[in-house]
């Protein structure tokens, strides 16, 4: 799902999922930096190669400004070009995998995925939110010689994934409403709930039962559960989850089976995050 690029990022309005970022004075801030961030952002699956009008339009950054920093990025080796039109390279990879190395959460949970995925069979994995997004960063395979579910580094649209539905549970109700104010709720299925009303009533349902199904919502073969993770002081920090084949795994088994090896597991970790 292509994410609208923003012109100026700004940490999101996490409610209670997260303590809110260190305040920054506005006269301590680099315009230029997040420019060049949104830039970098502006590229996706639709708008991975365009020219400098392109860009302006999906930033709403001057052309000015745009083509000095696409030439900066070029220079830089974080993108190319041909003269007219810009495209991002692999160099800018280096960006997202500095998180996936160097952060905290997905060095302590990997051995608690990897006996959660031995135990059941299943792929097991952690995310959080970013924005409209979830953002998988840590995965254990199941041991079957074909395992499905996300990789350290997908994306998923929130509204269409258990973790999601988990982790806006865990917003207060203002940041809830206005989550779903600010986001469509695109349709990938015909399971996809996509009323705002209904999609509210589904998060607040998350809440009252500390877990979530998401059945065919983004993949109609495929149907994720999930718990939230929270820290020693009650924290939600993330989502654990698991990704399972629609066919073989009723919503019912999936509660039976699944579901108390992820609550005792998101309990483990409790004492360690």
């Amino acid at each position: 799902m292509p994410r609208p690029a923003a012109a100026h990022p700004s940490p999101p309005d996490d409610g209670d999922l997260l303590p809110r970022p260190h305040p920054i004075d506005a006269a301590d801030l680099v315009a230029g930096l997040g420019r060049g961030l949104a830039i970098v952002e502006a590229f996706d699956e639709d708008h991975w190669r365009m020219t400098i009008g392109d860009v302006a339009g999906r930033t709403a950054i001057p052309r000015t400004a745009v083509r000095r920093h696409l030439l900066s990025l070029c220079h830089f080796g974080y993108a190319d070009t041909d003269g007219k039109h810009y495209w991002l390279t692999p160099r800018v990879l280096r960006l997202g995998q500095g998180y996936l190395d160097a952060a905290r959460l997905p060095r302590l949970v990997r051995s608690a995925l990897q006996q959660l995925s031995a135990g059941t069979g299943e792929t097991a994995n952690v995310s959080v939110l970013d924005g409209a997004e979830v953002v998988y960063v840590a995965r254990s395979p199941s041991p079957r010689l074909v395992s499905i579910g996300f990789q350290p580094g997908d994306r998923a649209p929130a509204h269409v994934v258990s973790p999601g539905r988990v982790l806006l549970s865990m917003l207060k109700d203002a940041a809830l409403q206005a989550w779903v104010e600010q986001h469509p709720l695109a349709a990938f299925t015909p399971e996809t709930v996509t009323d705002r009303e209904a999609f509210l009533a589904e998060v607040r349902a998350a809440r009252r039962q500390g877990h979530w199904i998401a059945d065919g919502q983004l993949d109609a073969g495929l149907t994720g559960l999930a718990v939230p993770l929270k820290d020693r002081r009650g924290r939600c920090v993330a989502a654990l989850g698991m990704t399972v084949q629609r066919l073989h795994w009723t919503p019912q088994r999936l509660v039976a089976e699944l579901l108390p090896a992820l609550q005792a597991s998101a309990q483990n970790l409790r004492q360690v995050l």
